[in-house]
């Protein structure tokens, strides 16, 4: 199979929706002449012209409102943020407007929209770039959430996002976009909803998403130098939450750590651990265990950088404390 960039399977999966369906189109700022901030718009200018790739201002708010507006209009629009950490300005119409129109109209009106960007830390770009979205996305009705790690899923769950009649939240990383990966030429669609397994194991479950799948995977080539043979799985859509692949996982391993890089208060680590000790109890042979940021702003300094974030060594050291193995 061939190997693509993760920039060029969300290429691929804008421009298989933009000529399957007249009313797809993206806006964001320098998506247009400037072929995107990261690329991934490249060359859409061209072959669709000025109408359906669309350069904004420096005005999230706003032209996420246009978006919105659009969407309950009946087009599907694509928005692009540079970064989900300027996405806060649109906040008010991703929370107020889109996420609960639907509610709202009593069924009369949806909001089929796609906000898309990169999301997280991406090296030393100081505390006001680096945040990671996904728990507050996801604690919002109404919303789906997506966060992805490698090119095949980008490109599936993009899609789905586009042709979904709900406002879809997808998060990417500035770190991935030069990643390379196996995606298939003819065209495959992901469901949303559903978590992958992305190594089998049999000793100790690790759950992540996004970028932190290196980590996790990572930890667990580590681990299986030791003899510990992880099942690691990539959640790819946060909400809805694919619990019941964990809980599977579970039954068959005993033993859970979460990888993730938000915050460490409200995360999505906390909603994964109350729903499988609810569920699961009786499965858990040692209480679930998480790696998370630190419970503060990450700084610019490179050492702060490296102690902020989970690493694969700390994360092989709690799969060995919940394995009650010596650390």
């Amino acid at each position: 199979m061939r190997q693509i960039a993760f920039r060029q399977a969300l290429r691929e999966a804008l421009q298989e929706e933009f000529r399957r369906d007249e009313r797809v189109f993206l806006m964001g700022e320098e998506v247009a002449e400037y072929n995107g901030a990261y690329k991934v718009s490249q060359g859409m200018l061209d072959e669709f012209g000025p109408k359906r790739v669309i350069d904004t201002p420096i005005a999230e708010l706003g032209f996420a409102a246009i978006g919105v507006g659009a969407a309950q209009n009946g087009l599907r629009p694509v928005v692009e943020f540079m970064t989900w950490n300027f996405a806060v300005l649109a906040l008010d119409q991703i929370l107020n407007t889109a996420s609960k129109m639907l509610a709202m109209s009593g069924g009369q009106v949806g909001c089929p929209i796609v906000f898309r960007g990169p999301n997280g830390s991406a090296g030393q770009l100081g505390a006001q770039h680096s945040t990671a979205f996904e728990s507050y996305y996801a604690n919002i009705p109404g919303l789906k959430v997506i966060s992805v790690s490698n090119p095949y899923d980008a490109k599936g769950l993009l899609k789905a996002a586009i042709r979904d009649d709900d406002p879809v939240v997808f998060m990417e990383s500035e770190l991935m976009y030069g990643d390379m990966g196996e995606v298939p030429e003819e065209e495959y669609i992901i469901p949303i909803g559903k978590a992958d397994i992305k190594r089998a194991g049999k000793d100790v479950t690790i759950v992540s998403f996004n970028k932190m799948m290196k980590v996790a995977l990572g930890a667990a080539e580590e681990l299986a130098k030791e003899g510990i043979e992880a099942e690691v799985i990539d959640l790819r859509t946060i909400r809805p939450l694919d619990w019941f692949t964990i809980l599977e996982s579970v039954k068959k391993t005993n033993r859970l750590v979460i990888v993730e890089e938000q915050w460490p208060f409200a995360s999505i680590s906390s909603e994964i651990t109350y729903r499988i000790q609810k569920e699961g109890f009786d499965y858990l042979d040692a209480p679930i265990r998480r790696i998370t940021a630190q419970d503060a702003p990450m700084h610019y300094a490179p050492n702060l950088v490296k102690q902020y974030l989970p690493d694969v060594e700390r994360t092989v050291k709690l799969v060995k404390e919940v394995m009650y193995m010596k650390k």
